[in-house]
C-alpha cells in the first residue's frame, strides 16, 4: 500500500522538475523567449567586426552574407511555429519592396523547423522571396554576438561593412519604425 503514494510522490516530483526545467531555461509553451520588440541601435564607432554568416538555404543553395558587404542587409530569424513571426513576416515582405531602391538586402534564418518544406511552405504562405539559411540546431547565429538566439523572431541590421547595427528583440514594432531605422543606417555609407 505504501508503493501507490510512493509513485505517485515520484511522479509528481518528476512533473515539478519538468516543469522547473522549462522555467528555469526561460522559454514559455511555444519553446521560445519573446522579446520586448525595443531597437537597439549601435553607433558606427561602437560596432565590432564584420559578422560572418553562412549556410545552406532552404531551397538548397549556399548562401554567405559576406557577399553583400556593400549594402545593408537585415537578418531576420524565424521559426514557422512561432505566432510572432507570423505577424510580423508580412510587414518584413513589404519592407523589403520598398527598400530594395536604397539597395537593402534582407536574409532571414530559420532555426527552429525540423524540415526544410515546413519552411518553404511558411515563406511561400506569405510571400516571402528573399533566402533563408536553414539552420535548426541555431549554429547560424553563432556570429551574431550579442544577441540571444533563442529569442525569436530576432532582426539584427547589418551596415554596409557587415557590422551589428540594430538589433530587434522580438517581432518588428512596425513596418515604418522599422524602415525608418533600416534607412538611417543605409543613408550612413550613401
Amino acid at each position: 500500500m505504501t508503493r501507490r503514494p510512493l509513485a505517485g510522490a515520484l511522479l509528481g516530483c518528476l512533473l515539478l522538475l519538468t516543469s522547473a526545467c522549462t522555467d528555469s531555461e526561460g522559454t514559455n509553451d511555444g519553446g521560445y523567449i519573446e522579446g520586448d520588440s525595443q531597437i537597439a541601435q549601435i553607433g558606427a564607432d561602437q560596432r565590432k567586426e564584420a559578422v560572418e554568416l553562412s549556410g545552406e538555404t532552404l531551397d538548397g543553395e549556399q548562401l554567405d552574407v559576406a557577399d553583400y558587404r556593400g549594402r545593408v542587409v537585415v537578418v531576420n530569424v524565424w521559426w514557422s511555429g512561432c505566432p510572432p513571426c507570423r505577424t510580423e513576416m508580412p510587414m518584413l515582405v513589404e519592407a523589403e519592396q520598398e527598400l530594395a531602391e536604397q539597395d537593402v538586402a534582407f536574409v532571414g534564418v530559420n532555426i527552429r523547423d525540423s524540415s526544410r518544406d515546413n519552411g518553404l511552405a511558411f515563406e511561400r504562405g506569405l510571400g516571402v522571396e528573399y533566402p533563408s539559411i536553414f539552420a535548426p540546431g541555431g549554429e547560424a547565429l553563432l556570429s551574431l554576438a550579442g544577441i540571444n538566439p533563442r529569442t525569436i523572431p530576432t532582426t539584427v541590421v547589418l551596415d554596409r561593412e557587415g557590422q551589428i547595427a540594430a538589433v530587434i528583440s522580438g517581432p518588428i514594432p512596425g513596418k515604418v519604425t522599422f524602415t525608418d531605422v533600416v534607412e538611417e543606417i543605409a543613408a550612413e555609407g550613401a
